[in-house]
């Protein structure tokens, strides 16, 4: 997807720039289902000789001078250098390192996507639509499909116990009925997914101990498309400051220092992303003239700190691993 238009309500274009990156960069942004990017990660992992256990439950960290020891509902106990929660927004292991960490709430958003098949969408493109319900996301995949996806404002949690698919479809049409564009993809739609919740957490004060630490969504669920992208961040950051050494509690404290002042900038930008999709009609039209006139000149400016970071390269490691 190397271009992302952004519309008005009225079907205005809004701008016309770089998807995911900068207009001189050569790699271009790619959008897919997450259900193939968890398989390619589940994938390398079993190649690297990770043992991939499903179905259980952390209750209990224990840390020591010497390792870290996880306790499971099951009953299983396991013991490492190092324990690595990965376990998203709503981790287990956020609470057990702090038990005043904050817990997610409704961000006030909720998202219906579906698959369309129709013509006259143009391929390569990201098209987003600031709508008066809420954003509409749509695009094609050159296929003959088109993947959408509906980011509704609603200030409390939609009831889902018993709603239907064509219910979902029904309602979000409804919502969609004045513009255009997104009524007619709408219109199009031959498979619907779940519903889905956007939730916001408040900044987490502590994403590590002596011998365990948060990556991604566990520690800082950013939103604003960069939820995936941060978490591979974080795993190159923190592979660095292992290898950096000497042990692994200085370790932790410097990949700490390392991510933390970017995602405080990122978490900025997500808070401004929700607000533009939850804006009021007066406030949207405001919006979407500052958009027609800035978005040309200075998005690649407002975008540099993201997109030119180079994360640390990492080299074959030729000594005893980091204790």
């Amino acid at each position: 997807m190397p271009r992302q238009r952004m519309w008005s309500a009225g079907g205005h274009l809004l701008g016309d720039v770089p998807r995911g990156r900068r207009g001189a960069d050569t790699l271009h942004s790619v959008t897919l289902p997450r259900g193939r990017l968890v398989a390619a990660l589940r994938e390398a992992a079993a190649a690297a000789g990770a043992r991939i256990v499903t179905g259980e439950r952390a209750v209990a960290v224990t840390e020591t001078a010497d390792g870290v020891t996880a306790e499971f509902a099951g009953g299983l106990r396991d013991s490492a250098d190092l324990l690595v929660a990965a376990d998203g927004i709503w981790s287990t292991v956020r609470g057990l390192l702090d038990p005043a960490a904050p817990v997610p709430e409704y961000a006030g958003l909720y998202a219906i996507s579906g698959v369309s098949r129709m013509d006259g969408v143009e391929p390569g493109v990201f098209n987003m639509t600031f709508a008066r319900n809420g954003a509409f996301i749509h695009l094609a995949t050159g296929t003959g499909e088109v993947w959408w996806q509906a980011q509704i404002a609603q200030p409390a949690e939609p009831a889902r116990a018993g709603v239907g698919d064509a219910d979902w479809l029904r309602g979000t049409a409804r919502l969609y009925r004045d513009e255009k564009v997104p009524s007619a993809v709408i219109a199009a739609t031959t498979h619907l997914h779940p519903p889905v919740l956007f939730h916001a957490l408040d900044p987490v004060p502590t994403w590590h101990g002596e011998r365990a630490v948060l990556i991604g969504d566990a520690a800082h669920p950013v939103g604003a498309g960069q939820g995936a992208s941060m978490a591979i961040e974080d795993a190159l950051a923190l592979a660095a400051a292992l290898r950096a050494g000497p042990a692994i509690p200085g370790a932790l404290q410097a990949y700490d220092a390392a991510r933390r002042p970017r995602i405080v900038k990122l978490l900025d930008a997500a808070e401004d992303n929700r607000g533009m999709k939850k804006a009021g009609p007066v406030k949207r039209r405001t919006q979407a003239l500052l958009m027609r006139l800035f978005l040309p000149l200075f998005y690649e400016r407002a975008t540099a700190h993201l997109y030119a970071y180079e994360p640390p390269r990492l080299s074959a490691r030729t000594g005893p691993a980091p204790r």
